[in-house]
Order: C-alpha cells, then structure tokens, then sequence
C-alpha cells in the first residue's frame, strides 16, 4: 500500500472509479485544466478526455442541476463544488430535487449525484469559506451524508458513494488535506456507507468526533489517558445515515460521551447525536452527554483559533462528564 494524503486518495478514487465504469464522470469549476481549486481532480482531463472532465462556468445552480439530468439519464456524474460555503444557490436544486427524485418517482428515476465539497476552517479562508454544514444535508431526507478523516477513508467511502444510488453530499475536511498521510489500498477499494469506525478504544468515555475533529479527538484521548482515562474514540465517517448501533454499543459500556465538532452548537449534529444516546442510553448514563462545538456565529477569519474546538476545550469537557 503507498502512503499518501488525503487529497490524493480523493484524486485516486475518481481516477479508480472513471477507470472501471465509463458513465462516471466528472464536472465543476476549473476541474479540467487547472485540476480544481485544491488539485483533486488534477491530471483526470488529460487522461479520461473532456467528454467525462467538464470544465462549468461559475454557476453552483447549474451545476447541480446538470448533474441531476445527467443521472436521470445513466451516467454517474461526481460535482465537485470549490467551497461548501458555495453550494447555498444550488440548496433548491439539492433539497427540492436531487434529494426526492428518487422517492418522488417511486423508483423509476435516479437521481445518483456524488457532490463533493471541501469543508470546515483551520485554512484562514475567512466567512465564505470555512463553513461546516452538515447539518442542513443530514436534515434532508433523501441524502446520504458522508465525511472522511483518513485518506483510506477518503477513498473507500467516495468510491463507494459513485457506486450508490442515493445522491451524497461528499464533505471533505480541507484542513486535512495536506496534514495527513496514511496508506491507502491500490486499485479497487471500498469502504461501506453507514458504518462507523472505532478510531481508539477505551472504557471510561465515548467520544464521538469526525472530520478535521478526528485528530483533536486523539490528542484530547491522549491527553485524558495521562490522567487515568480511557476514552474511546469513534468517527461515524457517514454521518446519514448514522452507525448508532455502534456509537450506542460503546456508551452504554463507558456510561459516558462527549460529541465533538466544529459546525456551531445550536442545531447541529451534536444535538442529534445526544438526543439519540438519550433515547438509546438513559439508564446506562453516569453523566449527562457533552458537547464541543463551534459557536453560534459566524464563522470568524481574525479568531479562527479561538472558533474551532482544540484538545484543550475537548479535555475540559471528558474532565466535566468523569467529575460528573
């Protein structure tokens, strides 16, 4: 297995994918040429043609709304939208369209659109380009939500999300890019939609993290471990829909969690999460579930350090639910 970062797992599962089926194809802006904004898609034009490697014009509604025809007519068209934060003029296309085609049409229409967008700040890209939506795509019934933090993941999961039926909104952690290698399988690799993945096990707490928030998870585990803690760490990778089978199985051991993520507090996923531990946990529960969230703000270029969740902040919140 080689070694690599996660935005070449990402180019390696679209070169994998277009490789062995030929309706996959990919479209957005600047995809051709230039390779996308972060080179996700860089060197797929001159390898699969500009017949599957559509260069758009800044258009995110026409964008989505092509896609969707495209699916509707047999191909697999994977969008690439250059910022999350830029995906709000195509939310009618999404939410209205492409998420009910399928239901809509009792199942003689597809709507099988892989849209992937980089997501979440730590970049300095300011307002418009640090946003973490989830929330308002898990909400949508119709969508599958994913969010790698490996590369491998990253690989397995879009792969496996081009191969679907369902229309996925494919986040990935920009920060996380550049900042992290891990060996990724050659060839064809797939990773289940739907599962989740225990990213360090542990007795005394559950720690429910994903994204860029996986590796301040790992050092706020590690930090709780030097203090006598046990805290298992699990990353749901598809956030809709969600493994609660395992995200229940561990907290109903530790009697313990925290969720932890950097879209802001009211609302977001967290919410979700801890109503469901609730539902799901309530006699197994030694302490009330804790979040670490974003605020309700928006999000801040100058006090990006201070926005995002860090180990720290993750600490105090495994140090409340153990005093508890």
């Amino acid at each position: 297995m080689a070694e690599v970062t996660l935005i070449k797992a990402i180019n390696d599962a679209l070169a994998t994918e277009m490789t062995r089926d030929p309706s996959v194809c990919v479209l957005g802006e600047d995809v051709g040429l230039d390779g996308g904004v972060f080179r996700a898609t860089e060197g797929l034009l001159k390898r699969f043609g500009p017949g599957r490697v559509v260069d758009t014009p800044l258009n995110e509604v026409g964008i989505v709304g092509m896609s969707i025809g495209m699916a509707m007519n047999g191909l697999r068209p994977v969008a690439e939208i250059e910022f999350s934060d830029f995906i709000y003029p195509a939310f009618d296309q999404i939410v209205s369209e492409m998420s009910k085609m399928r239901y809509r049409s009792a199942g003689q229409f597809t709507a099988a659109v892989v849209l992937r967008a980089p997501s979440g700040g730590g970049v300095r890209g300011g307002h418009y380009h640090s946003q973490s939506p989830e929330a308002y795509y898990i909400h949508t019934a119709g969508l599958v939500v994913v969010m790698p933090s490996t590369p491998a993941d990253a690989k397995g999961l879009l792969s496996s999300a081009i191969r679907g039926e369902d229309p996925v909104i494919f986040l990935e952690p920009k920060a996380l890019y550049r900042t992290v290698k891990g060996e990724v399988p050659q060839g064809e690799y797939l990773v289940p939609l739907g599962v989740g993945r225990i990213v360090r096990p542990g007795d005394d707490l559950t720690l429910i993290a994903w994204g860029a928030m996986v590796p301040v998870a790992e050092k706020a585990a590690a930090a709780a471990a030097s203090e006598g803690v046990g805290v298992e760490i699990i990353d749901p990778r598809t956030l809709w829909p969600l493994d609660i089978e395992m995200i229940e199985s561990s907290v109903r051991r530790t009697g313990r969690a925290v969720v932890l993520h950097e879209a802001p507090r009211t609302c977001g996923f967290g919410a979700e999460i801890s109503a469901l531990i609730q539902e799901r946990c309530f006699l197994h529960l030694k302490a009330p579930v804790g979040r670490v969230t974003g605020f309700d703000t928006p999000f801040p270029y100058a006090l990006e350090k201070s926005y995002l969740p860090d180990p720290e902040r993750t600490l105090r919140a495994i140090r409340a639910s153990m005093a508890f």
